[in-house]
């Protein structure tokens, strides 16, 4: 019996061209599956999958206890999503009043507080238990979730009711649960850089090529840039004082007196968080 002619062997681009978004090179970007969310940020959009946030499922992000890097990162692509009649629910966060939303400052970057619902004071199982009902109503335009001791099939059942619902859902947990497991698609560590109001992000988890160097974002929304620089001002002027020459005994300048002490540092984030947001705050 002849043998069977040889089929041709196809190129790995020949295949990518006929199969489409069903076939991802690791070591590519891969297409999202849905739609997604642009984060205000063009320089990370560049590196998430569709050019942004995934707009159905969950996302997850390590961040330093206490530095409020999760609203530097998430504020400017917010106002985009928060469309009339809808809802930013906000899971469990932190209740220290100096780490509090502050609405003056989130309303400086375009959200108003009248659409943020904030559920605080909840244990663990109920702060799940809230996220998913938050989910799935109607009027949520996204959910943000503080879930410090959260476990890996805890996640992977909110990153269920995620999709099923169609919302977005950010996860806040500490950097410490980088090693544990987790079902997000997107997994972020985000720390303050070394550069002043500046954001260093790492991209743990991702459908694409590993990216060991951290993406540098500016941490303030353009609205706040000029609101800060004032107050940066401010404690630089106290900072250091005027210092005036006194002529010592052989004609020359003495030393000047010792300074006092530098005065607290404004943080960037001061005009983001702050204790002025009621514990719920319900849409008009």
């Amino acid at each position: 019996m002849p043998a069977a002619p040889a089929q041709p062997r196809l190129s790995i681009e020949a295949l990518q061209d006929q199969l489409g978004p069903a076939m991802w090179r690791g070591d590519h970007l891969a297409g999202s599956g849905e739609p997604t969310l642009p984060t205000g940020h063009a320089a990370l959009d560049r590196e998430l999958p569709g050019g942004g946030w995934p707009s159905r499922s969950l996302t997850e992000v390590l961040i330093t206890p206490g530095a409020a890097c999760e609203w530097r990162l998430l504020g400017p692509g917010l106002p985009a999503w928060l469309h009339p009649g809808r809802v930013l629910v906000l899971v469990g966060a932190p209740a220290v009043p100096r780490l509090q939303p502050f609405a003056a400052g989130l309303q400086a970057t375009g959200l108003d507080s009248r659409q943020l619902l904030w559920l605080r004071e909840l244990a663990p199982t109920e702060a799940l238990w809230a996220a998913e009902q938050a989910l799935h109503c109607r009027d949520s335009a996204a959910v943000l979730a503080w879930l410090p001791v959260a476990r890996p099939e805890a996640l992977r059942r909110l990153h269920a009711h995620a999709q099923l619902a169609q919302v977005p859902l950010f996860v806040f947990r500490p950097a410490r649960a980088q090693q544990q497991a987790s079902a997000a698609p997107l997994r972020l560590r985000v720390e303050p850089a070394t550069s002043p109001c500046t954001l260093s992000v790492r991209l743990l988890k991702r459908r694409g090529p590993s990216r060991p160097d951290p993406i540098e974002l500016p941490a303030l929304p353009p609205g706040l840039a000029p609101v800060v620089a004032v107050k940066l001002r401010a404690a630089l002027s106290r900072r250091m004082p005027p210092v005036v020459a006194a002529v010592g005994p052989a004609g020359g300048a003495s030393p000047p007196a010792h300074s006092p002490a530098p005065s607290r540092e404004v943080s960037s984030d001061a005009v983001l968080v702050g204790p002025r947001l009621p514990a719920v705050s319900e849409p008009a």
